[in-house]
């Protein structure tokens, strides 16, 4: 069976191509002129070992947030629809990610009810742009578009860190991680793994 999602969206503000298999082997290819977030994608298929592929335009000389957001909500929509009906998976994923200073924290539940909690990034860096065009405090607004159209429950928490760069990149990679857990193929599971039969 073949877990692939391939989403398309195109609005007023940006136009998002997103591919993606979920037993791939990190494989990716991504260009959604924000280079940070570039950096922060490529971490994530490489670490949740997707084949990934991203094709991103918007109106970057605005800001950079509808392309990121945007980019996020057809991601989240690819990861929901390679999954089916989720037969068959652990359902439940997280990892700890340390990276230098830093050390992230993250949980998936493949529930069907999407929600987001999201915790712990230092204040003193929400005005900080990382890269020259990726405001810290697009994260956040990731992970919230990432779990609401996946349909998946997110937790993720920063314990520490002083290193903008690191932080995210922490997260990316925690997320990534977690998400593979999750939807990897459990050889115990006879089906939906719920006790209402369906996600």
């Amino acid at each position: 069976m073949t877990r692939i999602g391939k989403v398309e969206r195109t609005t007023k503000e940006s136009s998002i191509s997103v591919q993606l298999d979920l037993d791939g082997t990190g494989e990716v290819e991504i260009s959604t002129g924000v280079p940070f977030y570039d950096h922060m994608l490529t971490a994530f298929g490489v670490h949740g070992s997707l084949d990934l592929k991203v094709e991103a335009t918007g109106d970057v000389h605005i800001d950079a947030h509808h392309t990121v957001e945007d980019t996020a909500i057809v991601l989240g929509q690819a990861i929901r629809q390679a999954l089916g009906d989720k037969s068959g998976i652990r359902r439940f994923g997280d990892a700890w990610i340390p990276m230098d200073e830093t050390l992230a924290h993250a949980a998936i539940d493949v529930s069907g009810r999407p929600y987001c909690v999201h915790v712990g990034e230092p204040e003193q860096f929400n005005t900080f742009t990382i890269g020259g065009n990726y405001p810290f405090v697009l994260t956040r607004h990731v992970f919230d578009s990432l779990a609401f159209h996946a349909q998946i429950a997110l937790h993720v928490r920063v314990i520490h860190g002083r290193d903008p760069h690191h932080i995210a990149e922490a997260e990316y990679k925690a997320v990534a991680r977690a998400l593979r857990a999750a939807t990897e193929p459990d050889p115990r599971a006879g089906g939906i793994p719920s006790t209402k039969g369906v996600l």
